[in-house]
């Protein structure tokens, strides 16, 4: 039995140190930093600005109307006829309603388009990050914000910022 456990324990050690040997070229990238530094990072920003710049507007342009016809009805709907009154109440809450729905659908909508976007930059950085791993002969490229310690590995950071770019 005592022999059964102690080959049991070598067949264990021997297939760590197999697993360990298999990965001997480690590499560290930081997406998050390549990311930040890509130039394409600011113009895709500044694109997605003017894209919804006309929403946006249209909405300032709403909420200074409904802000409008929110202070009138404070200030005035204490003396306003009580049909008067009703209608403003109805229109102030037919537009806070649909500046509400269009808020919403723009706020939606622009997450989606930088969703988009980001993947397009993180899928740029990933096919980088092979290209540099196969040229270099690295077996293993792990995040680095994703490891709490690397004694040894490489940080490709710089060689993966240069393929993007």
């Amino acid at each position: 039995m005592k022999k059964v456990l102690c080959a049991a324990g070598l067949g264990i050690a021997l297939a760590f140190s197999a697993g360990a040997q298999a990965a001997d070229k480690i590499a560290v990238v930081n997406t998050g930093e390549i990311f930040q530094q890509l130039p394409a990072n600011q113009a895709i920003a500044k694109q997605l600005e003017n894209e919804f710049k006309g929403r946006a507007s249209d909405l300032q342009r709403m909420e200074s109307d409904l802000q409008t016809k929110i202070q009138k009805l404070q200030r005035d709907g204490s003396t306003m006829k009580a049909s008067d009154r009703e209608k403003l109440e109805k229109d102030v809450m037919a537009k806070r309603n649909d500046f509400m729905q269009k808020a919403q659908a723009l706020d939606n909508d622009s997450r989606r388009r930088q969703m988009e976007e980001r993947s397009k930059i993180l899928d740029s950085i990933k096919n980088a990050v092979k290209v540099v791993a196969d040229k270099e002969g690295y077996d293993l490229v792990i995040d680095a914000n994703m490891v709490a310690y690397a004694a040894s590995g490489k940080d490709i950071t710089q060689d993966v910022l240069k393929q993007v770019k």
